[in-house]
């Protein structure tokens, strides 16, 4: 919040500027709406500025001092080539502007190549593993037990989100079908709860790898080029990533070792969205996507109702919840009365 007040400010004085010293005799009014443009500019170029890796900005800054200096010995040939006047002033000009364009761009692109170690310890967090970033996958946001974690202080460091994540998030969100619809948007809802918390750096890259269709090569390409962990609780992405040898930080392992949310014996809300794979058996879904399987509700499809918690297993794909009815419970009576009048017709 601090920095959008400080850019606002930035913006009006430099406007106010404009507009009281007219630079170049323009109208007061153009001047100021000069001056906005030209903060808004700089705004965004400051916040370009910020999402490059300290290596970019190195290599940035390395290619547009060796450019400029290349544009002075260039100049210094057509000083001495060329007579004095408009021309020499317009070529100096441009071979300054292209060489330091060329430069930066060429830098940044070359700066992944740059080895801050030999610079001191002070750069050592950006060429190890501990640079403390953590790329999110599509289910380890759906999951929403990160967001709990980043709210309780155990998880540290910059959360990257990259664009290709985003669109699958997003494709899921859009999903014909009714339960991936509604993970996705929970998925959604999860990532903005993050972003309003300030004890989190959440950074959102358009890096992609046209080359690879996966998105969970691309997202194992993208550790392996930011040295960073990821974050999942995808069974198989864990298992391809190891193979790779990228670190990964498994939301499910760090469950194992934590008592269950759900204990047997208790008695929980589901709806029954479908059939089951044994006789007579009901499945349904937590928010979050877990499998939540009913002996004896394959009658219940479609509607909700209260089950009692038989056992609960956990695994590194995952957690599973097993159930009963308790058909002498009230709620279970009102349902079943409720599809006897369905069948029936009234």
């Amino acid at each position: 919040m601090d920095l959008v007040l400080i850019r606002v400010g930035f913006v009006i004085i430099l406007g106010l500027a404009a507009f009281y010293f007219q630079p170049l005799g323009l109208n007061p009014w153009i001047s100021a709406i000069a001056g906005v443009g030209t903060a808004a500019l700089m705004i965004v170029f400051e916040l370009r500025v910020r999402a490059l890796s300290l290596k970019r900005l190195f290599g940035a800054v390395i290619g547009s001092i060796l450019g400029i200096f290349g544009a002075f010995l260039f100049s210094e040939v057509l000083r001495n080539s060329i007579p004095s006047g408009g021309m020499q002033d317009i070529l100096q000009i441009f071979v300054l502007l292209f060489m330091s364009y060329c430069g930066l761009v060429v830098g940044a692109s070359k700066g992944d190549l740059l080895n801050l170690a030999a610079l001191g310890d002070l750069f050592n967090s950006e060429t190890n593993g501990g640079s403390g970033l953590k790329l999110l996958d599509t289910s380890a946001i759906i999951d929403g037990r990160i967001a709990d974690m980043a709210d309780t202080g155990f998880l540290e460091g910059t959360l990257v989100i990259p664009e290709f994540v985003l669109h699958e998030l997003q494709m899921v969100a859009d999903s014909s079908d009714g339960s991936k619809r509604q993970r996705g948007r929970r998925g959604l809802d999860i990532l903005q709860r993050m972003q309003g918390n300030a004890q989190l750096t959440i950074q959102i890259i358009e890096e992609d790898f046209p080359q690879v269709k996966e998105v969970d090569l691309k997202l194992i390409e993208l550790a392996k080029k930011l040295h960073a962990k990821i974050v999942t609780n995808d069974f198989n992405l864990n298992k391809v990533a190891h193979l790779h040898k990228v670190p990964v930080l498994n939301i499910n392992d760090l469950a194992n070792s934590l008592r269950p949310v759900v204990l047997p014996g208790e008695r929980m809300n589901i709806v029954i969205l479908k059939e089951g794979k044994e006789y007579n058996q009901g499945v349904g879904y937590l928010d979050d996507g877990t499998m939540v399987v009913v002996d004896n509700a394959r009658k219940f499809i479609g509607r909700a109702i209260e089950i009692s918690v038989t056992s609960v297993l956990q695994t590194a794909s995952g957690k599973m919840i097993f159930g009963r009815v308790d058909e002498a419970r009230p709620e279970t009576v009102r349902a079943m009365v409720g599809d006897v009048r369905e069948f029936s017709g009234g």
